[in-house]
């Protein structure tokens, strides 16, 4: 047995924290330090990495700590992990098992059975470890199989409802499955884009310039989407009732200016996502440095710039209230930037922008993280979760760093809705964990509370949406 280290007065020295302690940066905001928490709540989060690893921990969370546990650890890809999707959570009438899948550069889409139950115990690990982590083992975390229909690195992936599941690839194409058997229903082929700018000594073969679907968004009402690719500077308009185009809508250059993008940069959307303000449905195309956001008239509303010159690496609406959806943005310098889209939000344009077809920008609302926390790692992927109903609802958000570094963040609803002018710094890290693995995209749910669960062996479920699956729009496709 060693000594422990004594200082000058004969003290023991403190012992450094351990990977899965709490560690607390101080807040600016007063509504978030004083917010307690009523009734404990665990936390499912799934990263994936470029070691092609996918890791679950939980996280339970609670009014004075958070504690950490493993539950999985999945050697899915040969290669880098691109994507996850996560199913919708089922009714209380159905097994209460939610469907993950992974996209890799490997081509492969790995689909595993993840538990929605909080677990009931947690085994210390037998064998002694450097991490000495609690390790959480539930039989129903298991690997359903793998799908081969994509010929190229799977780039996103999403489930509209548990009867169905999207995924695009560098093939250009976009598949729909049905979840019942894991049978393709239909693809939609996007066309190759026209090579333009390429250098002189260019050595790549017919056929090799970029292309593929960098990212898609499906409407709520799930009869349109939108595609995002490589090497065009357009997105493109699907109908899912048909399987076809239905439009194509080129980006301005004067718009991509606006944004940082010149004449020799690719000026390609990277990510997009579906929103929607009193004004109605809107969508937000990501690029490089900046965002464009479009009403259902296909028309620019505005952009959204971080105060800094910085990338965007993920979006996400977070739903506020009723007709009223916040724009959350992850940058490379550690923050996650809350804009507001509202018309009467944005910023006003004299005549002469106005001559030059430039837009207004949205309204910064708040930033969670950056330098002024001592974050300044890029945040590759975050997640926001809604965990209390009350008059102050708690937010949980989830970021996940280049480095293997998992923070929980705690911060209020409120936070999001001041009208001072200025761009608040808001939140609180109830949490840190650190993987030891470079993350590349993350997801997290909310558990259900821990309840007996069906045999190991009963695994076939008949999810109701499966019945309403046979007469939707996506079996339509041709």
């Amino acid at each position: 047995m060693t000594k422990r280290k004594r200082n000058l007065r004969g003290e023991p020295v403190k012992e450094t924290p351990t990977i899965g302690e709490n560690k607390k940066i101080k807040s600016s905001s007063p509504l978030v330090d004083k917010l307690k928490i009523t009734t404990p709540f665990t936390i499912q989060i799934v990263t994936g990495s470029y070691d092609g690893i996918i890791h679950g921990i939980i996280a339970t969370i609670s009014s004075n700590k958070t504690e950490f546990a493993d539950t999985f650890l999945f050697t899915a890809h040969s290669s880098a992990i691109r994507c996850l999707a996560i199913s919708p959570p089922p009714s209380t009438k159905q097994i209460q098992k939610i469907y993950l899948a992974s996209g890799g550069t490997d081509e492969r889409i790995h689909l595993y059975h993840l538990s929605a139950h909080t677990p009931s115990n947690i085994i210390a690990p037998s064998i002694p470890n450097i991490l000495q982590n609690p390790i959480v083992e539930n039989s129903h975390n298991r690997e359903l199989g793998s799908l081969l229909h994509h010929s190229g690195a799977i780039t996103a992936m999403y489930f509209p409802n548990r009867g169905k599941l999207l995924s695009s690839a560098e093939d250009r194409q976009i598949s729909i499955t049905r979840t019942r058997d894991w049978n393709v229903l239909c693809s939609i082929k996007s066309p190759a884009p026209k090579q333009t700018g390429r250098p002189s000594g260019d050595t790549a073969p017919m056929g090799g310039a970029p292309s593929g679907i960098n990212d898609f968004a499906v409407h709520p009402s799930m009869k349109i989407m939108i595609s995002v690719g490589k090497g065009e500077r357009c997105m493109r308009l699907w109908n899912l009732v048909t399987g076809k185009k239905a439009g194509v809508l080129n980006f301005d250059a004067s718009q991509l200016s606006q944004l940082g993008d010149d004449k020799y940069s690719s000026g390609e959307g990277r990510k997009v996502a579906w929103g929607s303000t009193e004004a109605g449905d809107e969508f937000c195309v990501g690029f490089e440095r900046g965002l464009l956001v479009y009403g259902m008239d296909s028309r620019p509303r505005c952009i959204a710039l971080p105060d800094k010159r910085t990338k965007i690496h993920q979006l996400y609406y977070l739903h506020v209230k009723k007709d009223y959806d916040v724009l959350a943005v992850s940058t490379e310098d550690g923050r996650i930037i809350f804009f507001s889209t509202r018309l009467t939000d944005l910023s006003a344009c004299s005549d002469e922008d106005l001559k030059l077809n430039k837009l207004p920008s949205a309204k910064p609302l708040a930033q969670l993280g950056g330098n002024k926390v001592g974050i300044s790692g890029r945040i590759k992927d975050f997640s926001i979760l809604p965990v209390e109903e009350s008059i102050s609802k708690l937010l949980v958000v989830v970021t996940a760093e280049s480095d293997g570094t998992i923070r929980l963040w705690q911060a209020q609803v409120n936070d999001l809705m001041s009208n001072t002018g200025k761009t608040e710094q808001i939140g609180m890290v109830v949490g840190v964990y650190k993987t030891n693995n470079r993350i590349t995209c993350l997801k997290a749910f909310v558990l259900l509370p821990s309840e007996e669960t069906t045999e190991d062996g009963d695994l076939e479920e008949k999810d109701s949406s499966d019945t309403n699956d046979n007469n939707s729009n996506s079996d339509n496709c041709d």
